[in-house]
């Protein structure tokens, strides 16, 4: 019988696993508890109960009050419904050249739409300087969007800065925090934001479970129509099961806290990264020198195409990527990267590690006996490699 081979998980910022615990604590919704939230007899008010036991588990994860907690689909939807609920034709929204594309995306629509729309700089570390957000500030400006924890580097923001600008302008200010949820404490009360988005997925709950932090007294125009699910801020028959499963991984990464895993998880991190620029030479930390969650490191190796180590890893069993998720198969290089100043090549011959709760030190050691064999090989291959080596 031939042997399975060994598969190591390193993209958790794609998406991450289903953790046991949260499974079994959404399991009985599927079946046994199967009522309608909205329903007054007995099915679904028991089903109601388990969504706000769920919205005070995300309410307490992000120090909120838990009528400020709006169950969605996932990060997209809430960044969508933070942008586009909170402005009009006319006004003035300022946000960053490294957003997610839930962000981007939604900009440009708006600036379609008759909206004026501010994309700031980053620096070398991928930062957001705040200053240049003072700066941007007009009279019109209605929404400042940055987020915490970059999806490609890790980098988190300067966002308490940023939302006391905000505070001072008179301006909201939401954050993307589908990155840093679940990794490092996230209050939106220090952060002082007026919306903030989380996605279920990125925290060991499933795909198609988020939700939106909306400050108490904030109106957001709703994306959707239909009934008065979630005090009529986001309309349609909740996912029970995934709420379920979300409030649970809100418990658990509190829980987490309490025991210092995210230290643990930034020591296996930190050795993992340390271990490849020590093993191979022209490599390097994108980000270096920024504070970043700790479960995340992108590394640029010269004179390899990204994608070709994403698959010669593959084969051999372990799994990274190149940048988000959702821009797999893109032709242009990151625009995160880009946008920090790399060059195109250097960006295209990246490779973001992100580990998860379940990865061990085992894990690092499988990566760090891959890694620069991988580099190695693919450099082989490489023209441009075999040139700068004669030049040499």
């Amino acid at each position: 019988m031939k042997e399975m081979m060994r598969r190591i998980y390193l993209d958790n910022n794609a998406t991450t696993p289903v953790l046991p615990e949260v499974l079994d604590a959404m399991r009985p919704y599927f079946g046994e508890h199967f009522g309608n939230a909205s329903s007054i007899h007995h099915h679904g008010q028991e089903t109601r109960a388990a969504v706000e036991r769920a919205r005070d588990s995300v309410a307490a994860l992000l120090g909120c009050r838990a009528q400020e907690i709006v169950f969605t689909c996932g990060g997209t939807e809430g960044d969508n419904l933070a942008v586009s609920g909170l402005t009009s034709e006319g006004d003035h929204i300022i946000t960053s050249g490294i957003e997610h594309h839930a962000v981007l995306h939604a900009c440009r629509h708006l600036e379609e739409m008759g909206c004026e729309v501010s994309y700031l700089p980053v620096d070398g570390r991928s930062l957001v300087d705040p200053d240049d957000v003072r700066r941007a500030l007009r009279p019109n400006t209605k929404l400042i969007s940055i987020m915490l924890a970059n999806n490609e580097t890790g980098v988190v923001q300067l966002v308490e800065e940023i939302g006391k600008i905000a505070a001072k302008a008179d301006v909201y200010f939401h954050t993307d925090a589908v990155q840093a949820a679940g990794k490092i404490p996230v209050d939106v009360k220090k952060i002082g934001c007026d919306v903030l988005s989380i996605s279920g997925h990125k925290m060991h709950a499933p795909q198609g479970v988020g939700a939106l932090y909306v400050r108490r007294g904030t109106h957001l125009q709703p994306l959707f129509y239909g009934g008065r699910h979630e005090r009529s801020r986001r309309a349609g028959t909740e996912n029970v099961p995934g709420i379920v499963a979300l409030g649970k991984a809100a418990e658990l990464a509190l829980q987490g806290f309490e025991r210092g895993d995210d230290r643990k998880m930034s020591a296996l991190r930190d050795r993992l990264q340390q271990g490849i620029v020590e093993q191979v030479e022209e490599a390097g930390v994108n980000g270096k020198g920024a504070p970043r969650v700790p479960n995340t490191t992108n590394i640029y190796f010269d004179h390899i195409d990204g994608e070709a180590m994403v698959i010669s890893l593959d084969l051999k069993g372990l799994a990274v990527s190149t940048g988000a998720a959702c821009s797999s198969g893109a032709i242009e290089p990151s625009h995160v990267l880009t946008a920090m100043g790399l060059r195109s090549d250097r960006a295209r011959a990246s490779i973001r590690f992100s580990l998860g709760k379940q990865n061990n030190g085992e894990d690092i050691d499988f990566a760090l006996a891959l890694v620069p064999e991988a580099v190695g090989r693919l450099r082989e291959l490489s023209p441009s490699y075999k040139q700068h080596v004669v030049s040499s």
